[in-house]
């Protein structure tokens, strides 16, 4: 075990991490409802302002892609928030508004839901992962892999295609359909989100037009999707992570040790919905977005969370696959050290 995961697990045992957490796990339903009010309407204001911009610049309406991707962003945290029942404390309220929103952010809610309950289940988890999850190999399972396996792997882990291919395939295309682990309602779920998206496409063609829908919405959902995926990629890809075989696995290390601490500015911190404090997120999924930073700062449990920067959160794009006998992240010139016949 590393010198940081002894120390993680030595201040776990020390601090009670939940008692730490569960003074949180209420919501404030005037909170959540003001959450409502100051995402959804901004963020329908911008979208339209993006409408009428066309008139004048397409750069206009690039300019505003930026501020109204934020609120999308937002809209998902509050989605991500109901798919936890955690933004309301009814159940049925968390539906309704987990549904709506998951319309809006192009991710059906009962399928997503599911989904990203196996990802808290199962995260850090060696044996269990392809749910919910960064595809992440071995450094033994890529070196010894057929060539077509290790280029498709180098290709899905480039940055490029990551943050620039990535965000638009999976809301635009790969949501659309019902692959993967789930029963009757998730399935239908992502029917009855793709149906409400048709009637929405439908409803544009009579009035504003196709091409002003997909001019407005592309650049929205490419912004917040890139966004969305780095804050994923960062919360559980740096240097310090962790990852372990099934039968030693940890539910409060991948909280503490597992999940990061990003420490954003004041306004991204906003528009991200605090989800930088991800280790509260995984030890207590039903703490309210809202209550994750107050969390953090009431138990000196938390103290010995490293935080993640924006500048240090770069070294992640150079992590590729995990060492497990240095138990770390390491990049693609760990390989150099193979024999030259091994390939990619």
């Amino acid at each position: 075990m590393s010198d940081t995961s002894t120390s993680v697990a030595k201040g776990s045992s020390q601090l009670n991490w939940r008692q730490a957490v569960a003074g949180f796990q209420r919501a404030d339903h005037r909170r959540s409802t003001w959450q409502l009010a100051n995402t959804l309407v901004p963020y329908l204001a911008l979208w339209i302002l993006m409408v009428l911009s066309l008139r004048v610049s397409y750069w206009l309406t690039l300019a505003l892609a930026v501020p109204a991707a934020g609120f999308m962003v937002r809209t998902f945290i509050i989605f991500h928030d109901c798919c936890h029942n955690s933004f309301f404390r009814s159940r049925r309220a968390n539906e309704i508004v987990g549904i709506i929103t998951g319309v809006l952010t192009f991710t059906p809610y009962y399928f997503w839901r599911h989904s990203h309950a196996l990802h808290h289940a199962t995260a850090g988890d060696l044996d269990r992962r392809g749910v919910g999850d960064v595809w992440t190999m071995t450094l033994e399972e890529y070196r010894t892999s057929p060539l077509w396996r290790r280029a498709a792997y180098r290709f899905m882990r480039f940055p490029l295609v990551t943050f620039g291919i990535g965000p638009l395939f999976m809301f635009v295309f790969a949501q659309r359909f019902p692959t993967g682990p789930g029963g009757r309602r998730e399935r239908v779920g992502v029917w009855m989100t793709d149906l409400a998206l048709l009637g929405i496409l439908v409803l544009a063609a009579f009035t504003i037009g196709i091409k002003a829908y997909i001019l407005v919405q592309l650049p929205i959902i490419w912004l917040g999707g890139a966004a969305g995926i780095w804050l994923f990629y960062v919360q559980h890809n740096f240097p310090d992570t962790y990852w372990e075989r099934h039968e030693r696995w940890d539910y409060a290390a991948v909280g503490l040790q597992g999940s990061s601490y990003y420490q954003l500015p004041a306004l991204l911190r906003w528009f991200s919905g605090s989800i930088g404090f991800h280790h509260i997120h995984h030890l207590s999924p039903r703490t309210p977005n809202y209550l994750l930073k107050r969390c953090h700062e009431a138990s000196p449990v938390f103290d010995q969370v490293k935080p993640v920067t924006m500048l240090s959160s770069l070294a992640a794009l150079k992590l590729r696959v995990w060492d497990e006998k240095q138990r770390k992240l390491v990049g693609f010139g760990q390989l150099r050290t193979r024999p030259a016949s091994d390939g990619v």
